[in-house]
């Protein structure tokens, strides 16, 4: 049988210090071979009619989490596929660490913007992350925008959801927003053929940015009131985890400089070389 599930607003919880606002419950659709993940949007959650105070629900949800077997193999992949002069799509994504709504317009006022596509686990985005602080702080002083976004599953990478993603953007003191690209909404009396057409909304952003793995560089340029265009997709630099080859953050920051003063950015770029995103199973 069919797990039921109501929805809460987030709203409602904010004073309950251990509330879990960013819950994943297993979900099996009735009469299908689907099994996948309740996932939470920017506004709500899902919560199970099993009886359970919010306390006990919680518990209940971590356990359900961490006792997951799953095999998971990570994959080596370099960013491909996007031509320059393509135009930043739009988004809508949560930000987990303040509860913030981001938009592609809230960056509008800005002459360049950098998208990140990042996670919490892979070893290349560890190997850079205290650097890109760096940069960033540096750039963003200079007028540029940015903004990160993790796009990997939860339900084959809780390490990667929205409490941990908040956990390292405070620990590391990220300058930019950390968002979260992996929010759909179950409603009631939604039909199996809604469902699954619900989960191929999973990772939207990702795929309309055509990212593919992390970390991911994306640097678009605005002149007046064009849309923001991109003009850089490559590496950070030609450090990796086990290379031995010093972090300078060269590639991307020379291609900064460039868009920040009005120089072309040279079409000779390599490629970022990292781990696959991880996309939900059944959605990609």
């Amino acid at each position: 049988m069919a797990t039921t599930y109501t929805a809460l607003s987030v709203a409602s919880m904010a004073g309950g210090a251990r509330a879990c606002l960013f819950s994943h419950l297993p979900r099996t659709l009735a009469k299908t071979n689907i099994s996948t993940t309740s996932i939470v949007s920017s506004k709500w959650i899902y919560s199970s009619k099993m009886g359970l105070n919010p306390l006990q629900r919680e518990c209940a949800i971590k356990k359900t989490v961490h006792t997951r077997k799953l095999q998971v193999r990570a994959a080596r992949t370099e960013s491909q596929g996007v031509s320059l002069g393509f135009r930043a799509p739009s988004f809508e994504l949560p930000e987990p660490l303040t509860g913030k709504t981001w938009k592609l317009e809230d960056f509008e006022p800005y002459p360049a913007l950098l998208v990140m596509f990042i996670c919490n686990h892979c070893p290349f985005v560890k190997h850079l992350k205290k650097d890109i602080v760096k940069l960033t702080n540096f750039y963003m002083k200079k007028g540029l925008a940015v903004v990160a976004i993790s796009s990997n599953s939860v339900a084959t990478h809780p390490q990667d959801g929205p409490e941990l993603m908040a956990e390292d953007a405070k620990i590391l003191n990220y300058p930019f927003p950390y968002l979260y690209d992996e929010a759909v909404l179950f409603l009631p009396g939604e039909t199996k053929e809604e469902m699954r057409a619900q989960l191929q909304e999973l990772q939207e952003v990702a795929r309309d940015f055509g990212a593919v793995c992390t970390p991911e560089f994306f640097l678009f340029k605005k002149d007046g009131r064009r849309p923001f265009e991109l003009v850089y997709h490559g590496q950070y630099d030609d450090s990796r985890p086990s290379n031995n080859v010093p972090i300078t953050g060269r590639d991307l920051s020379l291609a900064i400089d460039c868009v920040l003063s009005g120089q072309p950015v040279s079409p000779v770029q390599k490629p970022s070389v990292g781990c696959s995103i991880k996309w939900h199973p059944g959605a990609k």
